[in-house]
């Protein structure tokens, strides 16, 4: 879906509740966080020294990122220069850089201290990066229109016999071969644009996105928008969304820190409910 420069933050907060974010606190403590504040500065293994580099997609998508990144508005916007805060950094000691995202999960040295683009953290990625502690957990949805052959689904089994797509190498293909296994094959999008571009021509019936994206893109992307609801959990929970360093990176034990504080003080709850919508109308599938 293409980056709105001209929405508000008043779109974001207009829909419902956000997804609440209950992970535990993974030993976040004052000294956690005093140990990230200290890393600022020189000699802490920053691309830029006295700088924190961050990577995000280009574009960036609604509601992740808001304008540009740099505007702070946006839920992983907001997420960066919060982490940026705990470790020490001001606003303007952010530089902020592009890459794709298969890029950013590639084995190989970074032009970035770290990177969030709603990254799922997984055995097989965090065998080529570094993943801090997780800022956001979701679930996956199954969207529709009301003039697809889908808009009457209620079920994963009433899903088995049409076109489903999303987007490829992201947790919600994933889960879409897995908990929904089409007969024809998930459908491969390089991004969620393309696959609402399919769902809007009719060239599938259904996509698979998560849940904020899912509440975007039926309110405001899509005409006749629906969503048919939630993918069930797999049993490892939701999908959770870390922020990516290289591996074996030396800021990784204090950009974890980082998030941890801010998850034991109360502030990524604070900016998903701020910027995310909630799951009130996203029943979970059976």
């Amino acid at each position: 879906m293409p980056r709105r420069r001209t929405f508000t933050r008043g779109l974001a907060v207009a829909a419902a509740a956000a997804t609440v974010f209950a992970l535990s606190a993974c030993g976040a403590t004052s000294g956690a966080e005093t140990s990230a504040e200290s890393t600022s500065g020189t000699g802490a293994g920053y691309v830029t020294e006295g700088k924190l580099t961050i990577a995000t997609g280009d574009p960036a998508y609604f509601p992740w990122v808001i304008g540009e990144p740099e505007s702070g508005e946006g839920f992983e916007s907001a997420v960066a220069y919060a982490v940026a805060d705990k470790l020490g950094f001001t606003n303007s000691d952010v530089v902020w850089v592009s890459s794709t995202f298969d890029q950013a999960i590639a084995p190989g040295p970074k032009d970035f201290d770290f990177n969030l683009q709603q990254f799922s953290i997984t055995p097989e990625r965090a065998a080529a990066v570094d993943f801090s502690s997780p800022y956001y957990e979701t679930t996956q949805v199954v969207i529709t229109t009301d003039a697809s052959a889908a808009a009457s689904a209620t079920s994963i089994a009433d899903l088995k016999g049409l076109l489903v797509g999303a987007q490829t190498g992201t947790t919600s293909f994933t889960d879409a071969e897995k908990l929904i296994a089409p007969t024809a094959g998930v459908q491969v999008f390089n991004t969620n644009d393309d696959a609402k571009l399919a769902l809007q021509s009719g060239a599938v019936d259904a996509i698979v996105v998560d849940l904020p994206t899912a509440f975007y893109l039926t309110g405001v992307e899509l005409d006749g928008g629906t969503i048919i609801g939630q993918l069930p959990e797999s049993g490892a929970g939701g999908d959770k969304f870390g922020l990516v360093l290289a591996k074996d990176s030396s800021l990784t034990p204090a950009v974890t820190a980082a998030v941890d504080a801010l998850r034991a003080d109360g502030t990524l709850d604070e900016l998903a409910a701020t910027w995310l919508a909630g799951n009130a109308d996203a029943p979970v599938l059976k």
